[in-house]
């Protein structure tokens, strides 16, 4: 017996409410279900929210960092019906801004975020490692972190050319941002979701 999902539209993704508290990522017009994570996945989250707004500021940048809260309209397989929700999103305060009265998504047609960083977990590895690097890609995303305390590795992609190119930190070893030159922090502590 073949089940038939029905396909929706980014409108009707817009739309959408089964009356619970699920949130939904839009992957080829099917609903994808968000798990809450584990404490130590939002804890990196929030851990990197924090940090980025501080290195912002110190750069005396008008940049804000948002957890959980900014879906990214992306392309797959050549159609424009897929959205996702990173799980921190570094992006201008005008532009967050602009986001108010409005469902609080990235448009194709707008500026990207300047970096975006995801979580790994268990259920997500794949997507996280291989459609969502080569969707931010396509989108013009500068920079995107992996974040992955499941292989105990930290990997941040710099976009060259429409590609991009990962480098792997582990343990005590400084991360490098292009976005963040001023960044002093190891991969274990951005594991840990502590200094």
């Amino acid at each position: 017996m073949t089940i038939v999902t029905k396909k929706l539209t980014f409108a009707e993704y817009l739309k959408y409410n089964d009356g619970t508290d699920t949130r939904y990522e839009l992957v080829d017009g099917e609903l994808i279900p968000m798990s809450l994570g584990t404490g130590k996945h939002g804890g990196i989250a929030k851990f990197l929210e924090r940090t980025f707004d501080d290195e912002s500021a110190k750069m005396g940048k008008n940049w804000t960092a948002q957890k959980f809260a900014i879906g990214i309209r992306s392309p797959r397989g050549g159609r424009w019906d897929t959205s996702r929700i990173p799980d921190v999103v570094v992006l201008t305060t005008e532009q967050w801004e602009a986001l108010f009265n409005r469902e609080a998504i990235i448009e194709l047609n707008e500026p990207p975020p300047i970096l975006v960083a995801e979580v790994v977990s268990e259920s997500t590895q794949t997507t996280d490692y291989r459609s969502k690097r080569s969707e931010y890609a396509v989108l013009g995303i500068s920079e995107y972190w992996i974040v992955d305390a499941i292989q105990e590795v930290v990997t941040v992609c710099t976009l060259i050319e429409g590609f991009y190119d990962a480098i792997a930190f582990r343990n005590q070893e400084r991360l490098i941002s292009p976005t963040f030159p001023g960044l002093d922090l190891s991969a274990e502590q951005v594991l840990a979701g502590r200094n």
